[in-house]
């Protein structure tokens, strides 16, 4: 590892906590207001059985929350950073089966969610977005050491 990186991987670090738990933490609080409308955000996607999905989209805003207060305050920044991280793929895969299959639906990633006009579909900007949001959480977990963190 050189030194230059030595240097700035503590701030890269913290930079990354802090775009990974912000957009967390808004997709969460934007959804907790209307928790319906997040399950129907994820029935819309016909991957699960209701009650599975019904279930996901009640809890995902506070697991969403949760995980972006700690990235945040820098408190279990490796294990929270996988946990964002396996999100991410999992959006990235619910995005794309749907984008595969057809279906017009918006993500529902920050409120909002279900049936849309094809032509207000954006699926490829989602799934590039995520993308990067993976690669921050994979970041994390492998250098959670940064600036201004609890852990220490």
């Amino acid at each position: 590892m050189g030194d230059k990186f030595k240097v700035a991987q503590p701030w890269l670090t913290l930079f990354a906590r802090l775009i990974l738990g912000g957009v967390l933490l808004a997709a969460g609080a934007l959804k907790i207001g209307n928790l319906q409308k997040s399950a129907m955000a994820v029935r819309a996607y016909e991957l699960l059985p209701v009650s599975l999905a019904n279930f996901l989209g009640y809890t995902l805003p506070w697991v969403e929350i949760g995980v972006g207060l700690l990235l945040i305050t820098g408190a279990l920044v490796r294990i929270s950073g996988l946990i964002g991280a396996v999100t991410m793929l999992a959006f990235i895969i619910a995005i794309g089966q749907a984008w595969a299959r057809g279906l017009s639906i918006d993500c529902g990633c920050f409120g909002g969610g279900g049936a849309i006009d094809p032509e207000d579909t954006k699926y490829l900007s989602e799934i590039i977005r995520d993308i990067g949001l993976l690669i921050l959480g994979i970041y994390l977990y492998l250098y959670p050491k940064g600036r201004f963190s609890l852990d220490k």
